[in-house]
């Protein structure tokens, strides 16, 4: 079953808590704390999968989870880093954001392999916060916390000649005689469910020619195969447009290249601006006077073929062969620029929101709540310690804070006391 999108569900590992603990040894007093830090949480890895052209292993398989990282333990003995977990799709596979629609990944090399999510970083054991002041701290670091994404993968086929054309004009016949692909060929409309894709080899030169199915009138707009389809086309540097110059099925060649030609650029104006070689296919069962006048209304070059006698086909190949060195080689996607978890950990802002609290936003405070236990008394004090050095109580006295105001940051409330 061929599958080219799917849903699923992510989730890097969580990092380790990291460990409060103090060092017991007879004839030694005092030991002093020797709590270990948490491991890392696992990253989610997506790669290329050379043996894989569809989606269909994500189908019933939606959710996917690294590993946490192990708490850290006494001994300053740091706890275990999660495994990183490894999805392989298709070479050709697009990442997105479900929510957002935005482009993360583009998995378009053999070699591709990308860490989308990172883990969360392991918490500090108590041994890191002992000062000359404070010589037994009872309290640690919890370990950053990952949020489940839902994303979107969308398989677009990479070739560097896509096959368009209406339903049984031989696009499939072409690549058969030119390739060594084998797709399925009857006399019938659609045929072709699925892309497919050839290795064309022509004077010592090679290119991936892909046959894309399911165009008709009404394409972009979900009529046939619909859009289901024209996404494979994206990728590609040139189009070679079939026609069945013969009008074997009652319907007039020179409309069906007009009708093709607008569900591209309905679909996208990146499609209408591909370079076209119009391709005028079954001359063998055609009159000249058909060919001549389909020429003649479309005012571009036609290249006559008959994909079943062969006739005219290496002539095509020889003009592909030269158009494609001429264009420029297929770039994969541009993704979003991703703010991993903990990025910029000094950057904070001060808000009024409407219910007249002042929230304190930003790297720095995000990480500070995510990584203190808010409900031990030394781990609250020392939060308090980080605002007033890193300047948001400062902050928030510029912007007007008064005793008893309410402060937010993150999840948490509390008073305002100066």
């Amino acid at each position: 079953m061929f599958l080219d999108i799917a849903t699923i569900f992510v989730k890097a590992g969580n990092g380790g808590d990291g460990a409060v603990s103090f060092h017991t040894e007879k004839y030694v007093a005092k030991g002093g704390p020797d709590g270990g830090d948490g491991g890392k949480g696992g990253d989610i890895v997506f790669v290329a999968d050379s043996n894989s052209s569809t989606l269909i292993d994500f189908r019933f398989a939606k959710h996917f989870r690294a590993q946490n990282g192990e708490n850290g333990s006494g001994k300053n003995c740091t706890g275990r880093s999660g495994s990183d977990l490894v999805i392989k799709v298709p070479r050709g596979t697009v990442v997105k954001d479900k929510k957002t629609g935005e482009v993360l990944a583009d998995i378009f090399y053999d070699d591709s392999r990308v860490v989308l999510f990172k883990g969360g970083r392991g918490g500090k054991g108590n041994s890191h916060f002992a000062t000359a002041r404070r010589k037994a701290p009872r309290f640690s670091q919890t370990g950053e916390k990952t949020e489940e994404v839902e994303l979107t993968l969308e398989l677009k086929t990479i070739a560097d000649v896509g096959l368009v054309g209406f339903p049984n004009v031989g696009k499939s016949t072409l690549l058969s005689v030119v390739s060594a692909a084998r797709p399925k060929i009857a006399d019938y409309h659609f045929t072709t469910l699925v892309p497919n894709l050839g290795v064309v080899s022509y004077g010592g030169e090679g290119f991936v020619m892909a046959d894309i199915p399911g165009l008709i009138e009404g394409a972009s707009k979900g009529a046939g195969l619909g859009i289901r389809f024209l996404r494979h086309i994206e990728r590609v540097r040139l189009i070679v447009h079939v026609v069945d110059v013969s009008g074997s099925e009652d319907r007039d060649p020179y409309d069906d290249y007009v009708k093709i030609n607008a569900e591209l650029a309905d679909y996208s104006d990146k499609l209408a601006g591909l370079p076209q070689i119009i391709c005028a296919n079954k001359c063998d069962i055609a009159s000249g006077e058909q060919i001549a006048e389909f020429e003649s209304k479309v005012k571009a070059k036609v290249f006559p073929i008959s994909a079943a006698t062969r006739q005219g086909v290496d002539e095509l190949l020889a003009e592909i062969t030269a158009r494609l060195r001429e264009l420029p080689k297929q770039q994969p996607i541009e993704v979003t620029a991703r703010q991993e978890l903990g990025d910029d950990p000094t950057a904070f802002r001060v808000d009024i929101a409407d219910d007249g609290a002042f929230e304190v936003t930003g790297g720095l405070v995000d990480k500070l709540a995510r990584t203190t236990v808010l409900s031990d008394y030394e781990s609250f004090n020392y939060f308090q310690k980080r605002l007033r050095d890193s300047g948001v109580i400062d902050a928030l006295r510029a912007a007007g804070i008064e005793e008893g105001d309410i402060v937010r940051i993150s999840d948490c409330e509390f008073e305002f006391e100066d």
